[in-house]
């Protein structure tokens, strides 16, 4: 791993757990153990940093998006694989929400010009789901379905943060899985 990725990664880790506009260039300098003027070697600002984040995390969601087509038949099944990142993710959500929608609200609030790259993120799982809906048979709808199962799964974290309920997060993925099954055409649902 290079200097920039190890950079990257820290930074990631902090906007996370700490959020953007409370991250310094110190913290995650300190983060890296790296003196000021090598770390600037690799990033001027904090804004490259941050669109150096939102690259690393589409790249990662479009790998996992990837594995997921590679090793799982069922369009039906890979919905409820996006679903059960959140029982996956639970303790970290929990404590810091999800780490797309929580930096996505933050820079909406900043207005920060990054905002758009961020929900591309959004906007990534949105086509994907809308694409495994279309292929479960459900073309005319497929848009509806997919945004409403990333509003549900985003208000499922966001509660998941506020309530700090262990039993909240797989109570919630499990009626988004039964919901999902439910959306397959009737003939279909014979089939899974």
């Amino acid at each position: 791993m290079t200097k920039r990725d190890h950079i990257v990664q820290a930074a990631d880790a902090l906007f996370y757990e700490r959020g953007f506009e409370h991250t310094s260039f110190a913290d995650i300098a300190d983060a890296v153990q790296m003196s000021r003027g090598n770390f600037y070697y690799h990033f001027k600002t904090k804004d490259e940093i941050l669109d150096a984040v939102i690259a690393l995390r589409l790249d990662r969601t479009r790998a996992m998006l990837a594995q997921w087509e590679a090793e799982v038949d069922s369009p039906q099944e890979r919905i409820c694989l996006f679903a059960e990142i959140l029982v996956r993710n639970q303790a970290k959500i929990m404590k810091h929400g999800c780490p797309v929608g929580t930096l996505c609200m933050e820079l909406a609030k900043l207005e920060h010009a990054a905002q758009d790259g961020a929900n591309a993120i959004l906007d990534l799982f949105r086509e994907w789901l809308r694409g495994q809906f279309a292929r479960m048979g459900r073309r005319k709808d497929a848009d509806a379905l997919a945004l409403h199962l990333l509003v549900r799964s985003q208000g499922v974290a966001t509660l998941a943060q506020a309530l700090r309920d262990p039993a909240f997060v797989p109570q919630e993925v499990d009626q988004m899985v039964v919901w999902v099954r439910s959306c397959a055409p009737p003939a279909a649902r014979g089939r899974s």
